[in-house]
């Protein structure tokens, strides 16, 4: 256990340099998800392997042997390090505890104050002001339609088959219009259906500063990028790798290519829905001009907004043909080694697991022998 445990902990300094030089060859949908499914792996490795250390040492307290009946003098004997190693695995869990819920606090907070600035008419009613309502009860259709006699707890075909088109065909996304001269547009996330809480729609906010700076075709094209970016709900990706940093410094340097290519991913999407890559590219260096010129600092880091990143070299991509994976011999052993690293942190995750609970049981059998 003591060889398998390290190796997720150790290849990340590998496996992220050509996570990297990989997604610079793909086409940007497979190099953003190569990136975040990367990020997502190497850190899990992490964390499984700091939380099998940590429970290493943590057998060899009496009061935990006593509870498991294992052997203490065994486990001793076996493994001597083992509460050094532990005390730094749960301290540095307990720290990326602490800045994982940090960070989610941030971000929970800034999505709260976005959709709190929205106006009265797009803001989810659990952000309205509460006022005295008046409840009507509505007899149900199938007692008051006539022929139609069905029963309460079936749904007529043609309901379901609406709300089967609904599942397959979402619709899309609200307009949110902010009378702000200063020139603006994201992606807002949703919120999750909960227990007592409904769930809420994304929504693309756009200021009035930013539709003036833009012509009707470039309108078209910012919010089709915006609308891309909420259906391929962009903002987790940027969560996954934002966690993900946090927990292995290895990882930090994956952010700003990830968001570069989900920038890339939206640009191409807007391009094949307005139908012309040069309208979709002005869009975007106007977006950004307009927007430099004065920034609000209030937009949440999780809502992508489309003259983010880096624009010239955005705008130099558009305005070249569609980008295509280009397969070589180079690209394919990058591609086998970045696997080979992704396996072999599973593995050896897999194996560290194997090795503490064939370590409890040797520790059980040494008690009972003992006995």
């Amino acid at each position: 256990m003591m060889i398998a445990v390290w190796a997720p902990l150790l290849l990340p300094f590998l496996a992220a340099p050509l996570a990297r030089r990989l997604a610079e060859a793909l086409s940007p949908r497979a190099a953003a998800w190569t990136l975040a499914g990367s990020t997502a792996v190497l850190a899990g490795g992490t964390l499984c392997s700091l939380g099998l250390l940590a429970a290493d040492g943590l057998l060899q307290l009496p009061p935990v042997a006593a509870l498991g009946h294992l052997s203490l003098p065994w486990l001793t004997t076996a493994a001597p390090d083992a509460p050094f190693a532990a005390l730094a695995a749960a301290l540095a869990l307990a720290a990326l505890t602490a800045l994982a819920v940090r960070t989610a606090s941030r971000r929970r907070r800034e999505l709260r104050t976005a959709r709190a600035a929205l106006p009265p008419a797009d803001q989810h009613p659990d952000m309205r002001p509460r006022r005295a309502t008046v409840r009507r009860t509505r007899t149900p259709a199938h007692l008051t339609t006539p022929g139609r006699l069905t029963t309460p707890g079936r749904r007529p075909l043609r309901s379901t088959l609406t709300a089967l088109t609904a599942l397959l065909r979402p619709a899309e996304p609200p307009l949110a219009v902010l009378d702000d001269e200063r020139a603006d547009a994201f992606a807002l996330p949703g919120r999750l259906r909960r227990p007592g809480r409904p769930g809420e729609p994304g929504r693309i906010v756009v200021t009035s500063g930013m539709l003036s700076a833009l012509s009707g075709p470039e309108r078209s094209a910012l919010l089709a990028h915006e609308r891309a970016h909420l259906a391929a709900r962009h903002h987790v990706f940027l969560a996954v790798a934002e966690h993900s940093a946090g927990i292995h410094p290895a990882l930090r340097p994956l952010r700003t290519p990830l968001g570069y290519h989900l920038e890339r991913w939206a640009d191409e999407v807007a391009a094949a829905r307005v139908g012309d890559r040069t309208v979709t590219a002005r869009a975007v260096g106007r977006a950004a001009l307009a927007a430099s010129r004065a920034p609000r600092p209030d937009r949440p880091r999780l809502a992508p907004a489309a003259h983010s990143g880096p624009v010239p070299r955005r705008v130099a991509a558009l305005l070249q043909p569609r980008p295509a994976a280009a397969p070589g011999t180079r690209l394919r052993a990058v591609a086998l080694a970045l696997a080979a690293c992704l396996a072999l942190s599973t593995g050896a995750t897999l194996e560290a697991t194997a090795d503490l609970h064939h370590v409890v049981e040797a520790a059980q059998q040494g008690a009972e022998a003992r006995h």
